[in-house]
């Protein structure tokens, strides 16, 4: 068994540097995704896998009142279940690389559905005293099906500024979205900004709220009432240092946004 496992292991690394190497490329073809991110609702941490070991996560979100589709030919959100699976592996102390399989486990009157593959390559800075926070960057390159994103490919490019003071917890991702295939490719890279402020309520619950936006592209910002704001009382359970378990309920706060998800992350890190 410890045999196969490192074999899978082995075949994951390869998949990820081979994924990380195409990411760069296109980076380097395109520049600086569109829409908010429905699939993995998350505000990312400073902190990369360390070398040597991998994580896997699932993300599970359920919209029992979302929004109608926004394009033709989408999918509404409307009591969609999404499920994506996260695979990362750690290859130095300051950087990772992610595949992801995206789908959506049930859409009204379809059942299942494969909604696309995105590969996600992220460096850390070391941590400085001096400095208020902690920054890490990842590089989100997304191959979208169209009935769930009218863009079929897509980069986001996403800074991750975190600071934490005894209970305190707080990360600022200020993510720049870019369309690079699909209706929106000409236009300037998108707004979509997450926080996440938590406290450790005891050593295992943190207690706190997440907020994500899209504001629009950066050079002309929707009105208001066209924006997306949503707002996410969370709870974080600190087992172990190996897992990962993160569960919300959010609210959208304007008519564009979809009304009511539940979301849920679970996460384990292991050695190969």
């Amino acid at each position: 068994m410890t045999g196969r496992r490192l074999v899978v292991g082995l075949h994951i690394m390869r998949v990820l540097r081979y994924g990380c190497t195409a990411v760069f490329v296109w980076i380097g073809a395109a520049g600086p995704a569109s829409g908010q991110d429905l699939f993995e609702i998350q505000v990312y941490p400073y902190e990369t896998v360390a070398p040597g070991r991998t994580m896997v996560e699932m993300h599970t979100n359920f919209f029992p009142d979302g929004t109608v589709a926004t394009a033709p030919g989408e999918f509404a959100n409307h009591h969609q279940v999404h499920t994506t699976l996260e695979v990362t592996h750690g290859f130095t102390r300051y950087f990772e690389c992610a595949g992801y399989l995206v789908t959506a486990a049930h859409v009204p009157g379809h059942g299942g559905e494969f909604a696309g593959a995105r590969i996600r390559p992220r460096f850390r800075l070391p941590e400085t005293p001096s400095l208020f926070f902690n920054i890490s960057v990842s590089f989100e390159l997304g191959f979208n099906q169209r009935e769930f994103e009218a863009n079929t490919r897509t980069l986001e490019i996403r800074p991750i500024l975190e600071h934490q003071e005894g209970r305190l917890y707080l990360s600022i991702n200020p993510d720049l979205s870019k369309a690079l295939k699909g209706p929106d490719q000409h236009e300037a890279p998108e707004f979509e900004p997450g926080v996440k402020v938590a406290w450790n309520v005891t050593p295992i619950v943190a207690a706190g709220v997440e907020y994500y936006g899209a504001t629009g592209s950066i050079t002309h910002f929707l009105p208001r009432d066209e924006q997306r704001h949503m707002v996410f009382p969370t709870i974080d359970l600190e087992v172990s240092p190996d897992w990962e378990l993160n569960f919300a309920v959010g609210r959208g706060l304007t008519g564009s946004s979809e009304h009511w998800i539940f979301k849920s992350i679970v996460g384990y890190r292991f050695k190969h």
